[in-house]
């Protein structure tokens, strides 16, 4: 048999393992995962609204909680795995294309290598997080991080802002695709009661709109960031959900948008039951 032939094979069975139940269990594990992050940042938002919080409300904040829970340690390696599961999952649609129309093409294939890199961070975080090797981290502080080292490069003020309008705009496309029920595209509806249907709908528009409403706050700190040259300005998750609380709606604006971001969570969850993969 020849190397042609031992490749083609190679590939066809990579694709079908990217196709098949593996690919189908990484999905549905990191998509777990994914839930248990908004919900537990979700939860730390609301007592920070009530004033009885105090771990920060963000992906550090949501692990340092899950750590004081009984069996925490075995909590953290299962949502380390679930993350690396859908870094994996992620993989397969970039390199083997995505799930229905236009699957194959780039413009579905590249937001998917994105989102592998992504995660395959967040995994490594987690992991080490879990292992006593990281720590929790500040999102506050890192975004601060990030953006003064990329402005410290030529033109770096002009990169972030760009990014910041980037984020944005992703935050807006996400709180429209919500609103708009674009996710019904990716479910087996067929399989859905009407009361899941219904659990499904509240938590997608609700979660995805307050979703894409914190995007939209971060991205238009980092503008301002950019725009008035202090990278003390950007803000990581933590501040941008407690920004909410100094509008003048006070805290019940935080309120709502940590509930949508619990109801995103059981989203997730919903996702990871019934998503065609």
């Amino acid at each position: 048999m020849n190397t042609n032939v031992l490749g083609r094979t190679g590939r066809g069975r990579a694709r079908r393992a990217a196709k098949g139940s593996t690919a189908e269990g990484a999905a549905r594990a990191g998509l777990t995962a994914r839930g248990v992050i908004y919900l537990l940042v979700g939860i730390l938002a609301l007592q920070i609204a009530f004033g009885t919080g105090n771990r920060q409300a963000d992906r550090g904040g949501a692990l340092a909680e899950l750590s004081d829970k009984p069996f925490g340690a075995v909590l953290l390696w299962a949502l380390g795995a679930g993350l690396v599961g859908m870094a994996l999952w992620r993989l397969s649609q970039a390199l083997f294309g995505v799930t229905g129309k236009d699957g194959h093409t780039a413009k579905k294939r590249l937001p998917a290598a994105a989102r592998c890199v992504f995660y395959t961070f967040v995994a490594y975080s987690v992991l080490a997080f879990a292992a006593g090797s990281g720590d929790s981290g500040s999102s506050d502080r890192q975004s601060r991080d990030v953006t003064s080292r990329v402005m410290e490069m030529p033109a770096g003020q002009w990169l972030v802002g760009l990014a910041g309008v980037a984020v944005v705009i992703a935050g807006v496309v996400i709180a429209v695709q919500a609103l708009r029920r674009n996710y019904h595209k990716k479910l087996k509806l067929g399989e859905l009661s009407p009361r899941a249907r219904r659990l499904v709908d509240v938590t997608g528009v609700g979660g995805g709109v307050a979703r894409g409403l914190v995007f939209a706050a971060a991205g238009a700190f980092a503008v301002r960031s950019a725009v008035d040259y202090r990278p003390d300005e950007a803000k990581g998750l933590d501040d941008t959900l407690r920004s909410f609380a100094e509008t003048p709606l006070g805290p019940w604006l935080l309120v709502c948008v940590a509930a949508g971001l619990v109801l995103f969570g059981v989203f997730s969850f919903a996702l990871a039951r019934w998503r065609r993969v």
